[in-house]
Parts: C-alpha cells; structure tokens; sequence
C-alpha cells in the first residue's frame, strides 16, 4: 500500500522534530477531615493558579521520594508516600527564556503525618485543605480533574 508524502513524513519524521515530555513528579497529599478525606491544594508560584506540590526528579532519590520532598518545600508537610504512581497529568510549563515545554507528571499518594508553619517555601504559596470533590473543581489539568474525581 502506498502512503501519501504528508503521512509518510508523519509517521518518520515528525517524532524527530517534536519536542519530548519533561518528567516530573507530584504528591498527591491526603489527610482525614472532618468531614472526610482532604485533598492538600498549594498555589503556583508564577500564576497562582491550584495545584498539588510538584516538581523534578532528584538524584539519589525515587520519583516517590522526590515527590515527597516536593510536598515539604512547598506545603510542609510530611508523611509516608506510596512507591507505585496513581496516575500521571500532564501541563504546559514555560522554562528559561520563555520556552513552551510539556510536562508529565507521574503521581504519588502521601498520606500526611504532620502539617508544619514553618516550611521553605512558606512565603511564596498558600495552601488549603479541600474534598477531592472540591479539588478538582480548582485545578485546570484535565487529567488531574479526573484523578481528584476518581477519589
């Protein structure tokens, strides 16, 4: 069977030409409200928008573990992280100078321990406990939508 030049280069060439998804890792922080379980939302640094601790592979560490680092930077807190992602989203992040890139970030549930005042990136984020339910009315990535959802 023959193939067309446009689907020919589809198929071959544009993988070459397309740039790849960037890892990254997030912890999907869980506690016991009163009312039920709580979803832990902390705002972004640049757009302020709802979304849960994230951030970059680390060495020496498993994304699980570098997504629980993630969650004292920027939430303070701590607890046990399940080494098996839930889930995964993806999102569209600008890097240095300005570069679109894609994100995928692989999910980790942590069950929280403890919560501190006192954390690095204290000053720079806000924080709230919230229902799944309610959670995934606040974020804008889709695929985290449905994961808060599935709940």
């Amino acid at each position: 069977m023959k193939q067309s030049a446009t689907n020919a280069f589809r198929t071959y060439f544009e993988p070459v030409f397309r740039r790849p998804e960037f890892v990254q890792t997030a912890a999907l922080c869980l506690r016991q409200g009163a009312k039920g379980p709580e979803v832990l939302l902390v705002s972004s640094l640049s757009t302020k928008r709802w979304i849960i601790p994230k951030g970059w592979p680390m060495e020496g560490r498993t994304l699980a573990q570098a997504a629980l680092q993630e969650a004292w930077e920027e939430a303070g807190v701590t607890g046990r992280v399940d080494e098996d992602a839930i889930g995964a989203f993806s999102y569209r992040k600008l890097v240095k100078g300005g570069i679109p890139v894609t994100c995928r970030c692989d999910v980790f549930r942590v069950q929280v321990d403890t919560v501190t005042d006192r954390f690095p990136e204290e000053g720079r984020r806000k924080r709230q406990w919230v229902a799944p339910q309610k959670a995934a009315k606040l974020v804008e990535e889709p695929e985290l939508k449905e994961l808060l959802r599935s709940l």
